[in-house]
């Protein structure tokens, strides 16, 4: 049976075709039904997917995604896909299904992930038993890279960084505070807009300024989310996304801090969904 997985956030959407144990990776934009409805969606994949699918006869669909928490998300994306597999079984899980069968496989843990959004649960090896509420890049995402871009573009437009810093960002982004204000309140995917900010804090490590706002940002995911898991204090805690896998180290101290036992951080989940699936 010929397989088709698909992992996708906000930003960008990772797929496998998984053939007797042969896979071919694809890559497109990110597919979120809070920010496209069923015909874009379809518009989006007709462009970026299918040409790359070539004539491979999908059989199953498994497609985790953002929102995917949500009914009325569900129908969005299933009405999407279906038009495009018309003969193909669809499944259609939220990105922390993914997380946790891609940290846990079959083991308990807890399940974390830190990307452009965050979110974590509970995994009792076969399904998610606790969720703590994600609120949004607006009034939750504790962690994410929209959190901490939005952190690095308050210390920029509120003057707190000191000159050396506020020069580098000037040099990096070269934008103007309109411009900010702009892209954050009148366009749309404002949470990608701001997580594209987080890569200032990667790329000026070591200057305290920048390892305030990560461990300060992260330390509100821990406090917001992890501590209120009982399961966090008998069970690994496991992470997967760009801002866990590039700032694992404060992740390591953090856990530390709070005696917790750090398990796997994965920069993306599809190793473990293919292993998964396999």
């Amino acid at each position: 049976m010929i397989q088709l997985i698909a992992d996708s956030g906000s930003t960008k959407c990772e797929w496998c075709i998984l053939d007797k144990g042969k896979k071919k990776m694809i890559s497109t934009q990110g597919i979120s039904p809070y920010f496209l409805n069923a015909d874009q969606i379809v518009a989006l994949l007709q462009k970026e997917l299918l040409p790359k699918l070539k004539k491979v006869k999908i059989e199953l669909v498994h497609f985790y995604g953002t929102g995917l928490s949500n009914t009325a998300n569900v129908k969005i994306v299933k009405k999407a896909l279906s038009q495009l597999f018309v003969d193909a079984e669809i499944n259609i899980e939220h990105d922390l299904l993914a997380a946790a069968r891609a940290l846990c496989g079959s083991n308990k843990g807890i399940a974390c992930i830190l990307g452009t959004g965050s979110n974590s649960c509970y995994y009792n090896g076969k399904k998610i038993m606790k969720n703590s509420p994600g609120l949004g890049y607006i009034l939750g995402d504790e962690g994410s890279g929209a959190y901490l871009g939005k952190k690095v573009v308050q210390y920029y437009l509120y003057n707190t960084f000191d000159e050396d810093l506020k020069a580098r960002f000037d040099k990096r982004f070269n934008i103007t505070k309109d411009a900010i204000l702009d892209n954050v309140y009148k366009q749309p995917l404002a949470n990608r807009y701001l997580a594209g900010f987080a890569i200032f804090l990667a790329e000026n490590r070591g200057h305290y300024m920048i390892e305030n706002i990560i461990e300060d940002g992260l330390n509100d995911f821990f406090f917001n989310h992890l501590y209120k898991y009982g399961e966090s204090w008998t069970q690994p805690i496991n992470f997967v996304g760009s801002i866990a896998f590039g700032f694992k180290d404060v992740l390591k101290d953090l856990c530390n801090t709070y005696e917790l036992e750090l398990g796997t951080i994965l920069k993306q989940p599809m190793d473990g969904l293919i292993q998964f699936h396999s």
